[in-house]
């Protein structure tokens, strides 16, 4: 199996997902695809990303495999790439969010610090 391919495939499930799951999308539609969903199955499918990597890893891994234990290898194996993925980038964006707050413009401005 080509390892450019599964890394592709990762990545692939990987934005699908978060896309789904946690950006707002063009004109808000995402915002209003899950308040429309609800707080019902679709609504918790949507918005839980380790379920959600499943259900957007299945016809992934099945376009990339070959045969059907590559297949069902791959499901578990581009959904697992997505979670690893997702959960160095949200350590990342929370390292980011600590970092700058509103107290913290609040005082350089106060103190007339440029940054």
């Amino acid at each position: 199996m080509d390892w450019l391919k599964i890394l592709l495939g990762v990545l692939c499930v990987w934005r699908i997902t978060h896309l789904l799951s946690a950006e707002d999308g063009p004109w808000l539609l995402l915002v209003r695809l899950r308040s429309t969903l609800g707080a019902g199955f679709w609504g918790q499918l949507i918005g839980c990303f380790y379920c959600l990597s499943l259900y957007v890893a299945a016809p992934i891994a099945f376009e990339l495999g070959r045969v059907w234990t590559d297949r069902l290898l791959l499901w578990p194996a581009l959904s697992a790439g997505a979670i690893l993925l997702e959960r160095i980038t949200e350590e990342r964006r929370s390292r980011i969010e600590d970092f700058y707050t509103e107290d913290s413009v609040k005082d350089a401005e106060e103190n007339h610090v440029l940054r």
